[in-house]
């Protein structure tokens, strides 16, 4: 029996023996419309696209390609698979290397200076008179010409603007081509810094909770599963179907700058919290069985960086050329897979594992034992084909990390390309080898035309039904993405529903409650916590010196409250006058340093220096004579050795030393409280033994802090990590293997080791603490 199709403009019907047929009602959302089918998929499309409902056995479908007909890839009740074969068949080589891209970060609206501007109708947005939720003529350009689908989203200016600005996108590119939506994305935004980059786009309101470090120092696998569940409310609220997180590299080497954003060094826990995090993410609350397990609520989790990128030589960072290798000299590779391999790719939700991953700028130096090339490892065909897809058989999305495709800077410490190992390729020739290699999708490139280069490239080398095939291949898995997350049937927003989704109240309160979880109490001399309220307090100025930062733009001295006074008057009096103080409580930053100098390179050396996780000056006596890796054919060449020894640095809270000791003069015998916000393991040895109480952070609000300090609330959080007894310890141990350095031992006799945290009692000893020993 035939299907009988009919094309709709709308809900009018035109004849009444076909009323008598119809399962379907459509209800009108001012800017879309909702098709709702009676036992089936629920339909959303803009009129303005120019797209029309067809009906099929009653039922209502969107036809996205406007050939009058119901193509199975547009038909909701077949399985994704099979309409993602079918739409990638159908797709010209054109359509799929857009698909391909992922764009640059893109500001709503678009910023008018710094990185990521944009304009409107060529004029600024402050001068355009456009709305904050249009679309600039840079994202109309890459969505129209390039036929870009994936999209990276930084600030905008609240929930309901995103939701606006989602829909205008839809419209679009529902209209054009094969009617395929945007697939939005985000980087994390729901860290407790209101003013942070991602957190910013939803000016401040949605939900705050602790780092991911934080996160793995509450020791509770379902806090950050709960996270996740809820972040992926606010992420689809606000048009966001692929968040670009977890990073879940394990982080074993203690001076890498993007500490802070993994799950910590301990292979158990960093597991554990991988597979947590993205069963949050993906895992439906009602699965559709055509959707393979996920739903409309699901949100596609890029667990990052594959192989991982932890084990940086000496912690110097692979956004720049002076930090492009990571190193292996404890043989400890495989353990550095195994928060994807068991974590994220073995989950306990219906979706199963992530639907997506990014390999790190890093050349896993000496790694490639079978074609025994060191390049990026997006670059690698060892690295993606051999071991991630063919060993571990992930056959998910891979994605490049951004601009790897790219020219590096004139020097090693400009934020540019990072082509690591191929930087005497052309730029075309890196995307075709980077297809090769077997990944699917180029971060941060919105130009379609060395796609399309590569292309051509594999054709006079390998024939066109060769790199026709190689490209249906990436689209299928790049459209199973957005099938899966129901895009294809809806993917508009109803910005009421959006403000009163995201940040809504009990999100706010769960992650709060994470907040306090992750605190940890360090020290507590005399039980000097908790300190009642009502007490006076004093809180001396922080000083930020001069520097670079991680862009390698220069950066003014600050000095300045480190919080908001009037937080810490809601619990305590507060005094400029140590004298009139009950007790002081000095707020630091983890020390930090960058690990590379212009100077030093200007004056003869190599340009390398120590990266430095004590307050005072340090001097790397112990560092390695000799690098393990080194080299750069384009801008360096001459530097075959990468060590510092001998070499002195300061780190970038070096003030933070002078302004606790002064402090604990000017309080004479009074308590002097240290609240430090940790992004690294570091050195106490400067300071401990002059304060009564430390309290460790990872990124919470004021009141977070203060609810523990004033016994509100009990400490429960857990180090993720070891804090080191000295510089030297960090020096003599090994980049990629956990738990190898000797703790830091305090004066009253506590050991900063992996696992450790005091409550009020004194250290915790429990069934998280059992569960994740370490045994030396």
């Amino acid at each position: 029996m035939k299907s009988k199709i009919v094309i709709l403009p709308s809900l009018l019907l035109l004849a009444v023996g076909l009323q008598a047929q119809t399962k379907w009602t459509e209800t009108n959302k001012n800017t879309y419309k909702l098709v709702a089918n009676k036992g089936g998929q629920t339909l959303g499309y803009s009129p303005q696209s120019g797209i029309k409902i067809i009906q099929v056995d009653g039922f209502a479908f969107k036809d996205l390609n406007k050939n009058g007909k119901l193509d199975l890839y547009e038909d909701w009740r077949k399985p994704v698979n099979e309409r993602a074969k079918d739409l990638a068949a159908q797709m010209t080589v054109e359509q799929i290397a857009g698909l391909m891209l992922y764009s640059r970060h893109q500001a709503i609206p678009a910023q008018e200076a710094g990185m990521f501007t944009g304009t409107y109708n060529g004029k600024p947005f402050s001068q355009s008179g456009a709305k904050p939720s249009a679309l600039s003529d840079q994202q109309i350009a890459f969505l129209t010409k390039d036929n870009l689908r994936h999209i990276l989203m930084t600030s905008v200016a609240s929930p309901e603007i995103a939701a606006k600005w989602n829909n205008n996108i839809q419209t679009l590119v529902e209209g054009i081509g094969m009617g395929i939506p945007a697939n939005n994305s985000s980087d994390p935004r729901n860290g407790a810094n209101k003013d942070a980059e991602y957190n910013a786009g939803s000016g401040g309101a949605i939900s705050q909770w602790p780092e991911e470090l934080g996160l793995a120092a509450t020791f509770d696998a379902a806090i950050t599963q709960q996270f996740g569940s809820i972040a992926a409310q606010e992420y689809r609220a606000m048009g966001i179907a692929t968040a670009l997180s977890p990073q879940i590299d394990l982080a074993t080497e203690p001076r890498w700058n993007r500490f802070v954003g993994t799950f910590g060094e301990d292979p158990k826990l960093a597991t554990d919290m991988a597979r947590a995090y993205v069963d949050g993410f993906q895992t439906p609350k009602k699965s559709i069985a055509n959707y393979n397990g996920w739903g409309h609520q699901s949100v596609n989790a890029m667990v990052k960086h594959w192989p991982s990128g932890g084990p940086e030589e000496a912690g110097r960072d692979g956004h720049f050329a002076y930090g492009k290798f990571a190193v292996y000299p404890g043989n400890n590779f495989e353990t550095h897979l195994k928060p994807f391999t068991e974590g994220a790719f073995q989950l306990n939700g219906s979706t199963k594992k992530a639907s997506a991953v990014m390999p790190y700028y890093t050349i896993s130096f000496g790694q490639d034992k079978k074609y025994g090339e060191n390049v990026g490892n997006g670059f690698s065909k060892y690295i993606i084909t051999d071991l991630l897809r063919d060993k571990y058989s992930y056959d998910g999305v891979v994605c490049t990390d951004w601009l790897i495709t790219a020219d590096e800077g004139a020097k090693p410490d400009v934020f540019a390309g990072k082509s690591w190992g191929v930087e005497s390729l052309t730029v075309a020739e890196r995307h075709y080898k980077v297809l090769m290699a077997g990944v699917d999708q180029f971060g941060g490139n919105n130009d379609i035309k060395p796609v399309l280069e590569a292309y051509q490239m594999g054709v006079k080398e390998q024939g066109e039904s060769f790199m026709r095939k190689r490209f249906e291949q990436s689209a299928v898995r790049l459209l199973l993405n957005i099938f899966r997350v129901g895009l294809f049937e809806n993917a508009y927003l109803d910005p009421n529903e959006t403000k009163s989704i995201v940040g809504k109240p009990e999100f706010m309160k769960a992650g709060y409650d994470a907040q306090l979880k992750s605190v940890v109490l360090l020290k507590n001399q005399n039980k000097t916590l908790p300190i009642a309220k009502g007490k006076t307090v004093y809180v001396p100025k922080r000083t930020t010196p001069a520097g670079i930062n991680f862009f390698g733009q220069p950066s003014p001295e600050k000095i300045e409250y480190p919080v908001n006074l009037e937080l810490i008057k809601r619990y305590y009096t507060v005094t400029d006058d140590p004298d009139k103080a009950d007790f002081a409580m000095v707020f630091i930053k983890s020390p930090i340093s960058n690990g590379y100098s212009r100077t030093d390179r200007e004056a003869g050396g190599n340009g390398y220096v120590p990266i430095s996780l004590q307050l005072s000056d340090y001097t790397a006596v112990d560092a390695r004579v000799q690098s393990i890796a080194a080299g750069d054919p384009v801008i360096d060449p001459t530097i075959n050795n990468r060590s510092y020894v001998n070499k002195t640095s300061k780190s970038n809270s070096y003030p933070d030393l002078n302004t606790i000791l002064d402090t604990k003069k000017a309080m004479k015998d009074k308590p002097v409280l240290v609240a430090v916000s940790i992004s690294n393991p570091m050195v106490f040895s400067d300071f401990e033994k002059n304060v009564d109480a430390i309290l460790g952070d990872f990124g919470v609000q004021v009141e977070a802090l203060l609810d523990i300090v004033s016994g509100k609330a009990e400490p429960s959080g857990l180090l993720p990590l070891q804090m080191p007894a000295n510089m030297s310890t960090v020096e003599k141990q090994l980049e990629d293997v956990p738990h190898d350095m000797i703790p830091y031992q305090d004066n009253v006799g506590n050991v900063y080791d992996f696992g450790f945290g005091l409550n009020w009692k004194g250290p915790i000893k429990d069934a998280r603490t059992a569960k994740y020993s370490v045994k030396k």
